[in-house]
């Protein structure tokens, strides 16, 4: 580590599904936070861990700014808006392909009373046209720094990480310098399981599904790790189409998670997955301790 070493903390906030985890999970150089083509998919303050020779960086990708309906509603709403507090910076993510809205409006009203630098990322420059572009900014308004990036391919983000350099302080290498999350491995194997299922199954069971690991265990030789995990949904029409006709929707979930699962822990995966019924447990807050969505933190 040289001397004068710099470090910092930022938060990833935006509108739901307009490219956070993607951002996040290229700004780290691998996949910590899951992605679908679903609106409102991260439930958890991800932290992903940008190390480089003289400075760290700390990034918080939070949920989707909205509005809450339930107890799982209103901690994803709790942990968004801690995150702007007490940091280096905030980047703003805008969906030019969707324009700017009113929930972006109300982030950017918000935003103006933050005391920390605000970076107004307009995503997806790769895919929006010159006139997305300008209206974007147009809507965005005086007083932030915008800039055009492409979370998917890469485009810009270089450069925005070196322009997030310029707000780091002076101050220790918080993790090792291999380590890209500070999540722990059951946490990232249940949102992989989570994310594949959001990706096969139809629209209105993805946002009634939790997965809890219940065992994560080496067996003898440590070339083989049994995983068994739990899936919650709230109805029992839910869980016959989460199983499928003969379990072939359950099954094609576990192959699809394994796969995932087997590149993060770098060993062959047993992967055993069940389903059950929790109905209304997105307002049960015993159930969401046990998933790790904590309201009294």
């Amino acid at each position: 580590m040289t001397q004068n070493y710099k470090s910092g903390f930022f938060s990833i906030v935006g509108c739901p599904n307009v490219g956070k985890s993607t951002l996040l999970n290229t700004l780290v150089g691998q996949k910590i936070a899951i992605v679908t083509d679903r609106a409102q998919t991260t439930r958890n303050k991800i932290t992903g861990v940008v190390t480089r020779a003289d400075y760290q960086m700390i990034f918080l990708d939070t949920p989707g700014l909205t509005m809450p309906r339930n107890k799982l509603g209103e901690y994803m709403q709790k942990v968004a808006l801690d995150a702007f507090n007490d940091i280096e910076a905030v980047v703003l993510l805008i969906d030019p392909l969707l324009g700017v809205k009113e929930r972006d409006e109300k982030i950017l009203d918000r935003l103006r009373q933050c005391k920390s630098p605000v970076i107004v990322a307009i995503n997806k420059a790769d895919k929006a046209t010159m006139a997305q572009l300008e209206q974007a900014r147009f809507a965005i308004g005086e007083g932030f720094e915008i800039m055009e990036i492409s979370a998917k391919t890469g485009e810009g983000v270089d450069k925005l990480e070196k322009r997030l350099a310029d707000f780091l302080v002076e101050g220790p290498q918080y993790f090792p310098p291999d380590m890209v999350t500070d999540q722990p491995e059951r946490v990232i194997c249940s949102e992989m399981i989570r994310e594949k299922a959001l990706q096969l199954l139809s629209e209105e069971i993805p946002h009634g599904v939790g997965v809890g690991i219940d065992k994560m265990e080496m067996r003898e030789g440590g070339g083989l790790m049994d995983v068994y995990a739990t899936m919650y949904c709230e109805r029992d029409s839910h869980k016959a189409i989460i199983i499928g006709r003969g379990g072939s929707m359950l099954k094609r979930i576990g192959m699809e998670s394994r796969k995932d699962i087997e590149w993060l822990l770098g060993v062959r995966v047993n992967l055993q997955l069940w389903v059950k019924v929790k109905e209304d447990w997105r307002n049960k807050q015993s159930m969401l301790n046990e998933l790790g969505y904590d309201l009294r933190n």
